[in-house]
């Protein structure tokens, strides 16, 4: 049992080992700041949201997006109704949005859809119709001035684009808030460093921007993945290309409020990341030796040692416990204060990262003050979940699963916004 102690400890040495140039990122984040810029011009932009039976949230990002500050004859709409059988189409075309209906039970996921998307506004519009194209979810909201911040970044040089990412139902229990923290943590002690740092961004799911060139390369879009915000990152990131953050951006989505629609969602995750690594990963690995490239690094790292270590540890220390019942139970006192120290650690470094930005975004997440407080003690249990959501990605089958959205909010509702 004292060889777990010592397992126990190698593991969390080389995951520190792994990630922490990140503390650099906090301190970075915390005292680093960059001069705001301004639009070099107003570019015309695509609208792609890739939509599966939303017939309860579509209207009110359709309503966001018209009430932007930037210039509505610059920016059109489209619909990719993805498989629906209610009236998404039908109240997307009400809201002035060009929609396409698609019907594909053998490719499913946002990525078929979106090449299925670009492929009809191709065919209708042209290949230089759009200077850039913007990806939203259906249950997204935007706040009235993104796509002129966005404008800021893209317009002086950027080739793509991510945005900052918040809940609009952080308050509804421990998993929306764990949610909720994990993207903010994201945005802000991720992207903002890197973005200061001069390193490649990286795509998050949703609220994002790209020129169309990026694809040329690859024949349109080609990322198909359980995880294709992922793979298309890991992809720009090998070729060389930089993908750029813009925090005055902000958008609010929904996460799921069920710990089974958490973990489905989170072992697809997790699947996803493990099809990136196999496919870019040496990819990945041979610009960075090629070139130096950071980016590539950091790539991996948020990657693979998370996902790897965690389910070396759930081996290990699940045989150390069925060997420790079956012959050694005079030494489960090892076994378990080994377990609980390393899981005392884990809390701890947890719940650091959590409060970080629970500090800094205070005034940005809108819930009570309580359950503010509230979620920084459970942020940790959240991460922790992930263990699951690895071990099912790493021995189940996972497949591409709809998450319904049902919080039906408008922009209005989020109440006053801090712009950074």
């Amino acid at each position: 049992m004292k060889t777990l102690s010592l397992i126990n400890f190698v593991v969390a040495a080389v995951f520190v080992a792994c990630c922490c140039y990140q503390a650099l990122y906090c301190l970075v984040r915390l005292f680093a700041r960059r001069k705001p810029s301004e639009a070099a011009r107003l570019c015309k932009y695509g609208v792609l949201i890739c939509a599966r039976n939303e017939s309860a949230v579509i209207a009110q990002l359709l309503e966001s997006l018209r009430a932007q500050t930037y210039p509505a004859k610059l920016l059109r709409v489209f619909v990719a109704a993805d498989n629906c059988t209610d009236n998404t189409a039908q109240i997307a075309r009400a809201h002035g949005a060009v929609v396409y209906e698609r019907q594909n039970k053998l490719q499913v996921g946002k990525g078929y859809a979106l090449r299925f998307l670009l492929g009809k506004i191709k065919e209708d519009f042209g290949e230089d119709a759009f200077e850039g194209f913007f990806v939203f979810d259906a249950d997204n909201l935007l706040d009235p001035h993104y796509i002129e911040e966005m404008n800021k970044v893209f317009s002086n040089g950027a080739k793509a684009v991510t945005s900052y990412r918040n809940t609009k139902n952080f308050g509804d229990n421990w998993i929306t808030a764990g949610y909720g923290l994990w993207f903010l943590r994201e945005s802000e002690y991720m992207n903002r460093p890197r973005s200061l740092l001069g390193v490649s961004c990286a795509v998050s799911g949703t609220g994002f921007l790209f020129s169309p060139e990026l694809l040329e390369k690859r024949g349109g879009w080609d990322y198909f993945l359980l995880t294709e915000d992922l793979e298309f990152t890991a992809d720009l990131i090998a070729r060389g290309e930089k993908i750029a953050y813009c925090g005055s951006a902000v958008l609010y989505d929904e996460q799921p409020k069920s710990f089974r629609q958490s973990i489905t969602q989170r072992s697809r995750w997790v699947k996803g990341y493990l099809q990136v690594v196999s496919k870019h990963g040496g990819g990945l690995i041979r610009t960075m030796i090629s070139t130096g490239s950071f980016a590539c690094y950091d790539t991996l790292m948020t990657t693979i040692p998370a996902c790897v270590l965690t389910v070396c540890s759930f081996a290990v220390n699940t045989g150390m416990f069925v060997l420790g019942l079956l012959g050694a139970r005079g030494e489960m006192g090892v076994f378990f204060q080994s377990v609980l120290t390393a899981l005392l650690n884990s809390y701890l470094l947890m719940f650091v990262m959590g409060l970080l930005p629970l500090i800094t975004e205070w005034k940005n997440i809108y819930c009570p003050a309580r359950k503010k407080v509230l979620c920084a003690f459970t942020y940790p249990l959240f991460v922790f979940s992930f263990g699951l959501a690895m071990v099912l990605a790493v021995f189940g089958n996972i497949q591409w699963q709809p998450i319904p959205h049902t919080v039906a909010v408008s922009i209005g509702d989020m109440g006053p916004r801090r712009r950074k």
